[in-house]
């Protein structure tokens, strides 16, 4: 190992020592005889050898020219400490392209970092105080934040850390080239991720699914949840998937638990490491208390986790051993009945672990050491112990309080193999996201890489009405029949087509026809017509005559929009007036499958309409499953051109489904 700079390089030789790297290390520097008593070199040409690996901590150019060297030397890889990049600004950004293109093949860390910990082997490249120790097999947490990065070393949640990642700007290595390393190594259990941004989305992915394929579970806390907001946007597509739910679409899609806090990361990564993903979310939970009972029922009721009822027989033997003062159910309050009585627990945790759950839970809260004799709770936890061993199952021990588990108790419990959970809430949601991971695990083989999006170049330009609905019927959209035609025909137009209709101003500039007062719908006779195109009138010479799409189920909404991290997406939720009030929809990103689209649909309220709500009527979910993959079909075939669309509302009939409105921008494309 080479170390190059002043004290910040004294420290990366300090750390290395304190935790057992046991390799040669040289320090460079031309103006100090030593580093802590290693011996000083003016320059990379003057070390006995290539280093395997180098930890550069100086000022910006001077790390340039050093990663440069090393880089044309054919190290292997280095850290680049320096900040003063792209975090900047324009300067910045500049000189880290050149950083990138002096680095060449090597794997370079940074710049803007605090490089990395492994605790598997024993190297600290990393120049500051952390709280992480040596041990076999652990996590490996990758940080786009140094200082985040820092404070999850010093986590006392029984958390074994293999590996710390300070990832910085990502001038040359992405977090897809970090996972990817990572799934090589088989002593790491799990993944954990501090994301700011992702700059290679598709390669991300990949590297994702790679992850459900080896087993490997990996976990989110992503940061920024506001919209980029950087483009200007028309459609209400572009308008409601914003960045964020964008990258929650992407974690639900490639198996990612997605966490909102630090403690519900460090939890679920723990339950991860110990447990492992869970081939569903049906829990049990015992407790010697009806308000933890509660609280246990309460917060699995707010997640969504099921917690079935016990069998008949196990009901019966359980009412048996714990007497007729106690209500035998899921969750268990137990009583304190048989509390210190070893064998007695030993039965009733037993006799619950017979029944099909994914994990058991005891929820026990620990007095700390020293202050209280613990003797009863030592009973608990090895009766506990001895039941999950012989039944063979994947349990975990529960405080209600993250501090009323003190380290000693939580070794013990971590060593008979059972996972030592600090919150009620933070177990539960690690429980929900163990089973999203086993069933993305178990569903890999149907999971599709993110679509590489082309970038758009040229000036935008916007389609009217009649071409957009012309276009998107090219792929299998289905439109209503009408015409376009001028003011004075739109009588005659309406007369020949039957009634009802529903007359439309037609121009590219009007994106949003209602707000416009640019559609009249259901006219009845000629009459109407004639008012409603007077109306108009000042809006456009040009009118559509269509027949009216009837009787309607359901209107929904189908976009796609384009995001500079994720390129095209696609939406789709309740459409009509009102889509931005009522915000029930859901992004997919692409290629999109028919199963996800159904599943997607499934999980809105509008899917409730189609499926025929409280009786009525139900719609042809098969049309608009068609409809979806007929615009996610346009949108694939003119990625290069294509900024956003809309269809809306597409009419959800008993047998059809059909775009009633269309908008569509691109860019350099026009009109006929």
């Amino acid at each position: 190992m080479a170390v190059f700079g002043g004290d910040d390089a004294a420290e990366v030789v300090r750390q290395c020592r304190a935790i057992g790297f046991d390799g040669d290390i040289w320090a460079v520097n031309p103006r100090r005889d030593d580093l802590e008593g290693i011996a000083c070199v003016a320059s990379l040409e003057d070390l006995p050898s290539v280093p395997d690996a180098s930890f550069v901590a100086a000022p910006p150019q001077a790390s340039l020219q050093i990663i440069r060297d090393l880089a044309a030397s054919g190290a292997p890889g280095a850290v680049c400490f320096a900040s003063g990049f792209a975090e900047t600004g324009t300067d910045g950004e500049k000189l880290q392209q050149q950083l990138h293109e002096a680095a060449g093949d090597m794997a370079l860390i940074g710049p803007n970092c605090h490089g990395f910990l492994n605790y598997l082997d024993g190297v600290a490249l990393w120049p500051d105080k952390h709280g992480g120790q040596r041990t076999e097999k652990g996590v490996a947490i990758i940080s786009q934040s140094g200082n985040i990065a820092i404070n999850l070393t010093m986590q006392q949640r029984a958390l074994d850390i293999g590996y710390v990642i300070s990832i910085g700007n990502n001038s040359t290595l992405y977090l897809h080239d970090y996972i990817d390393t990572l799934l090589d190594d088989p002593r790491v259990t799990a993944i954990g991720l501090h994301i700011e941004a992702i700059q290679d989305v598709p390669g991300f992915s990949r590297a994702a699914i790679r992850a459900l394929k080896k087993g490997v579970p990996i976990v989110a806390l992503k940061t920024g949840r506001s919209s980029l907001g950087a483009e200007i946007t028309l459609s209400h597509t572009a308008s409601l998937a914003g960045s964020d739910r964008l990258y929650s679409t992407l974690f639900e899609r490639v198996g990612i638990a997605r966490c909102d806090t630090i403690p519900q990361f460090l939890e679920t990564l723990k339950f991860l490491s110990i447990v492992g993903s869970l081939p569903d979310s049906k829990i049990a939970s015992m407790s010697c208390s009806g308000g933890e009972a509660s609280m246990i029922a309460d917060c699995a009721a707010g997640l969504n986790i099921d917690m079935p009822k016990l069998s008949d027989d196990s009901t019966l033997r359980l009412q048996e051993l714990l007497g007729p003062n106690v209500h035998v159910a899921n969750p268990l309050d137990y009583h304190t009945y048989i509390w210190g009585d070893r064998e007695k627990l030993n039965k009733c945790f037993a006799e619950m672990l017979t029944n099909k759950f994914a994990c058991m839970l005891l929820v026990l809260d620990y007095p700390q050491s020293g202050i209280t004799a613990t003797e009863n709770w030592d009973v608990v936890e090895r009766a506990f112990f001895d039941a999950v061993e012989q039944a063979g199952k994947k349990a975990v021990i529960v405080s209600s309080l993250p501090e009323s588990q003190p380290l000693d108790v939580r070794d013990r419990i971590k060593a008979a193999g059972v996972a030592p959970m600090q919150g009620i809430e933070e177990c539960l949601f690690a429980i929900r996201a163990a089973a999203a991971i086993g069933e993305a695990q178990r569903d890999v083989d149907r999971i599709l890489p993110v679509a590489q999006s082309a970038s758009v170049d040229g000036e935008p330009h916007s389609l009217d009405e009649w071409h957009s609905k012309r276009t998107l019927a090219e792929f299998g959209v289905h439109i209503p029949d009408a015409k376009r035609c001028a003011a004075a025909e739109t009588v005659a137009v309406a007369d020949a087509m039957g009634y009802p209709v529903v007359l439309k101003a037609v121009s590219s500039e009007l994106a949003h026809k209602t707000e416009a007062g640019a559609v009249t719908v259901n006219l009845q006779d000629s009459e109407a017509v004639t008012a409603a195109t007077e109306r108009m009138a000042s809006l456009t010479d040009s009118f559509l005559v269509e027949k009216m799409v009837q009787p309607a189920v359901a209107e929904m909404i189908i976009g796609v929009s384009r995001d500079p991290s994720f390129g095209l997406t696609l939406m789709l939720g309740s459409g009509g007036t009102l889509v931005e009030l009522l915000d029930d929809t859901k992004s997919l990103l692409l290629p999109v499958q028919r199963h996800e689209i159904r599943s997607a649909i499934a999980s809105l309220k509008v899917g409730k309409l189609i499926d025929g709500y409280r009786g009525a009527a139900a719609g042809d979910l098969e049309a608009v499953l068609d409809a979806v993959l007929a615009i996610a079909r346009f949108a694939d075939a003119n990625g290069e051109v294509l900024i956003e669309l809309d269809v809306n509302p597409l009419i959800v009939t008993p047998n059809d489904a059909v775009a009633a409105d269309a908008f569509i921008r691109q860019s350099s494309v026009e009109q006929a």
